[in-house]
């Protein structure tokens, strides 16, 4: 869970920081002409209304040596920390570095062993002296339900969950009927191979190739949407599912075509023009999947070169 809770974050960090630095800036401006700990101390109370989630808000001056103590809902948190240095604090000296708003990887908290990222604000004097840096510390959790309403912690995404769960369930069993039908479909001789129809070997490939082409999507579906496995090059392999899939299906359609072929110009030549019709439909399906392929193959490399 906390893997995955970090591959959405990783996802969203841009819009969480963008959304944590306005709530901060709105609060109090970053350069001021007098700065006084006063002055930051009195935006906290807005900030609170603002994040109603924030797991620790407090002040470090421009050494790193938090001058305030906690302000926390949690007792674990509440009046402390005061004296303490941050000098190795990413928090710290991200925000000295960078001279903006960050926001922090995800870290294990001290008090309560949770994920959580913070948001630091330095702000400065009339001179561009940093006199504080204000920060406030989130849950990942609680950051992922702010800007993400979808994750999987949420309510929502947690029903989403369920809903792709039971697609996914209810798709594996029409895979594993195809698989069956087909498998019966060719063992019903038993060893008695004379006795198969050409017909029966024909149907039973093309339900193999469909139960395959479900059982293919239903893995990427099951691993994607209900285990999270996200992965860097998930697009990639989101076009390789559609491609496994589409060409399962043309592969089942062109079998059926060949065997429309082989009844029509045995029983009745006059409806080869209908298998006719089919092959140019899997043509047609043939090249909207190869400029599908090109498409795909260009928006790859245009964005390497970005």
């Amino acid at each position: 869970m906390v893997i995955q809770e970090i591959q959405e974050f990783s996802e969203i960090r841009t819009k969480a920081r963008a959304y944590f630095c306005y709530v901060l800036s709105r609060a109090i401006p970053n350069r001021m002409p007098q700065v006084s700990l006063e002055n930051v101390e009195e935006s906290i109370k807005r900030i609170k209304k603002d994040i109603p989630m924030y797991e620790a808000i407090y002040i470090l001056d421009a050494k790193g040596k938090q001058v305030v103590k906690n302000i926390s809902p949690n007792r674990e948190y509440r009046n402390k920390g005061q004296g303490k240095s941050r000098l190795d604090r990413a928090y710290y000296y991200r925000a000295v570095k960078e001279k903006r708003c960050v926001l922090t990887d995800p870290y294990p908290s001290l008090n309560k062993n949770l994920m959580v990222v913070t948001a630091s604000y330095p702000i400065y004097n009339e001179k561009k002296e940093l006199r504080y840096i204000l920060c406030v510390d989130i849950t990942l959790e609680n950051v992922l339900k702010a800007v993400h309403p979808s994750s999987i912690d949420s309510a929502f995404g947690k029903a989403t969950k369920v809903v792709y769960a039971g697609f996914s369930v209810a798709l594996t069993a029409v895979a594993l009927l195809l698989f069956v039908k087909g498998v019966g479909g060719f063992l019903m001789h038993g060893i008695h191979f004379d006795k198969i129809d050409i017909k029966e070997v024909f149907e039973a490939t093309i339900l193999l190739t469909l139960s395959l082409a479900i059982f293919d999507l239903v893995k990427a579906i099951f691993e994607e949407e209900v285990l999270g496995h996200h992965k860097k090059n998930a697009p990639d392999d989101i076009h390789k599912t559609m491609v496994r899939f589409l060409g399962s299906i043309i592969i089942a359609l062109a079998i059926e075509a060949l065997m429309l072929v082989f009844k029509f110009a045995i029983i009745d030549p006059s409806k080869l023009i209908n298998a006719i019709y089919l092959i140019a439909g899997i043509s047609a399906l043939l090249i909207s999947l190869s400029i599908y392929l090109r498409t795909i193959k260009d928006t790859d490399r245009s964005s390497r070169n970005r």
